[in-house]
């Protein structure tokens, strides 16, 4: 059996990190959907600047549009692909009454640090894209957490965006569970509310791994030296596990229970950019090490591909517990500072979102400059 497939057995939902024109025009998703049980997209500034600067899939549609400000173009071509996708998907979202089947559309990163524009934004195009399978990205920053309250609040999936720090996280699913009680005590339903909390994972390896290289290149003890080294590579699996804990936390409280008792559904944890970033570690490594249940990870195309090949499916979440909260302890002890790791993720991800957002715009731009010259010269 295809080992994606395998991994709804314990309770994962497999969603693709990846989102382009050719992937529907080809009916590449169709097929995702159909053979490897994918059940749901996600988007974000730096996979839409790929995908539109990095082929002709959609030159006509921005040729068709060259006196249109170029952001614009850009909205339009971006609603446009996440409508199809939650077309595609809307039998998955039927199936499982609400659980899965959605498309992630994000707002702008230039708006992380204000609420009411945010909110706005969110609004505005959560209405355009008129879907119930599709939810906002929101950044968890301290402004995008004060809003998805009201979104959840107004009846309007959000997918919060950016989380790298528990801390952080804490604070999200209560600006989710105020979100819903806002809803339930102005008499509006919530089984159809749906949320997830992408937790970023392999990128905090990547800084802890360089943090960590730089205490071993100081003057530490052997005894320093071995403990540090056993740390590479293990920080970002026991940071997502010690995040699940709050979670499995959350739906033990009477707190949710009541929510859940009106059809409230939970908010899971998500767990993204789950790609390999250092080949010294198996390149499937945070799929197989955060398997468990009422989870979903989004998976890059290319580590999709991986682990429909070799990939092995086991229930790994819980494993090692007390080991993993041990590698945080033994982290702080040593002087890798996680809560300063994850606060730089979190400012390095609003400005490469920022970054690949304007180069989005500006590829746009030149499409458009260059239809306008062709036509000069016609």
């Amino acid at each position: 059996m295809n080992p994606l497939r395998k991994l709804h057995g314990y309770g994962q939902s497999v969603w693709l990190d990846y989102i382009g024109r050719e992937l529907l025009d080809s009916l590449e998703l169709r097929r995702l959907i159909e053979e490897d049980g994918v059940v749901g997209v996600t988007s974000n500034p730096a996979i839409f600047e790929k995908s539109i600067s990095g082929g002709q899939h959609y030159a006509v549609d921005i040729a068709k549009s060259v006196d249109m400000p170029a952001a614009l173009v850009y909205e339009h071509l971006a609603l446009e692909d996440i409508r199809r996708a939650a077309t595609e998907l809307h039998p998955v979202y039927t199936a499982t009454q609400g659980r899965d089947g959605y498309a992630s559309l994000e707002v702008s990163p230039h708006l992380a640090h204000d609420t009411e524009l945010t909110i706005e934004e969110a609004r505005r195009l959560w209405a355009a894209l008129g879907q119930p399978n599709t939810m906002i990205k929101v950044p968890a920053t301290p402004a995008g957490i004060v809003a998805i309250e009201t979104l959840i609040a107004e009846g309007i999936n959000v997918n919060v965006t950016l989380l790298f720090a528990v801390g952080t996280y804490r604070q999200v699913a209560d600006a989710w569970l105020r979100g819903l009680e806002r809803r339930a005590a102005a008499g509006g339903e919530l089984p159809q509310i749906a949320s997830v909390a992408s937790f970023f994972v392999s990128r905090i390896d990547t800084v802890a791994d360089t943090a960590i290289d730089r205490r071993l290149a100081a003057a530490v003890s052997n005894h320093d030296a071995r403990a540090l080294s056993m740390l590479r590579g293990t920080l970002a699996i026991a940071n997502a596990r010690q995040a699940y804990l709050h979670y499995l936390d959350i739906v033990t409280q009477p707190r949710w229970r009541k929510l859940a008792s009106q059809g409230a559904q939970p908010q899971r944890l998500l767990w993204a950019s789950t790609g390999v970033k250092d080949p010294a570690y198996r390149d499937v490594r945070y799929i197989e090490e955060l398997i468990g249940s009422e989870t979903v990870n989004t998976v890059p195309p290319a580590t999709l591909d991986a682990f429909r090949d070799h990939g092995v499916p086991r229930d790994s979440l819980l494993e090692d517990i007390d080991g993993a909260l041990d590698r945080l302890n033994e982290a702080a002890r040593l002087g890798i500072d996680l809560a300063a790791i994850t606060d730089s993720l979190l400012t390095d991800g609003l400005r490469q979102f920022r970054d690949a957002h304007d180069r989005l715009i500006n590829a746009v731009g030149k499409v458009q400059l260059a239809q306008r010259r062709s036509e000069q010269h016609a």
